[in-house]
């Protein structure tokens, strides 16, 4: 912590806004913060610390829309996110931060890419195969780089899930997958004092975004955040990759 600058931590500070906003207003917004982290800290200790900071935005989005879960879809994609968890963990523990950073890259732009081209067609995503497609690649981008909301996002839009019950299931989904993140990074080493720490620093600005996006929520244009999220997150995946 010591070793970094004060635009790092201006930069963190940002990350750590956005993250509680993304968890309480716009689903995948938090990608943003996945680079901005990647950006500044060792590409394998800003998976770990991300994680964490998402977990305390997870207390505020279980908190808002707890009650509009649809558990029937979270035991459907169960048995395709734990294949994707653990074939991200095996990634992991076997990578280094170079490596780490540029799938990470790789994995917001294929997003990105996936989500403006569904955004043409009007085609739906049901089904086990849908499911099992969607659930493995959630889990490994979940695990990877915290990268899992854009997937579930798009699932969830594909299988034209009710705006609340989406809210309310992704909550739940990510809260559920989260904790069970934290075991595996601590037992490869990721979740050190140090991130601990700094995440200790960082946790009330999640809060204060957190609280921000459940305020203005039904006020901002969808659309402008659409675009906002999009063109931040290409622009800093190229960073990354290159």
């Amino acid at each position: 912590m010591t070793d970094l600058e004060p635009w790092a931590w201006a930069l963190l500070a940002v990350a750590a806004l956005i993250a509680g906003i993304g968890k309480t207003a716009i689903p995948g917004a938090s990608t943003v913060s996945v680079v901005i982290l990647a950006s500044v800290l060792p590409a394998r200790t800003s998976t770990a610390a991300m994680l964490l900071l998402f977990i305390v935005g997870d207390v505020f989005a279980l908190i808002a829309y707890r009650r509009h879960a649809h558990w029937r879809t979270l035991l459907r994609l169960a048995p395709a996110v734990a294949a994707g968890l653990l074939a991200g963990f095996l990634f992991l523990a076997v990578s280094d931060d170079a490596l780490v950073r540029r799938t990470i890259a790789i994995i917001l732009l294929a997003m990105v890419a996936i989500t403006l081209w569904r955004r043409r067609r009007s085609a739906s995503a049901s089904g086990v195969l849908a499911a099992a497609g969607y659930g493995t690649l959630a889990g490994f981008t979940t695990m990877v780089a915290n990268a899992g909301g854009p997937v579930m996002s798009m699932y969830f839009l594909a299988t034209r899930t009710p705006v609340k019950v989406f809210l309310g299931t992704a909550a739940w989904f990510f809260a559920i997958v989260n904790i069970a993140k934290v075991p595996l990074l601590a037992s490869i080493g990721l979740i050190t004092p140090e991130v601990l720490l700094m995440d200790l620093v960082l946790a009330p600005l999640v809060v204060t975004g957190a609280l921000l996006g459940l305020a203005v929520t039904k006020r901002m244009p969808q659309q402008l955040f659409d675009r906002l999220v999009i063109t931040l997150t290409v622009l800093g995946a190229v960073y990354l990759l290159f």
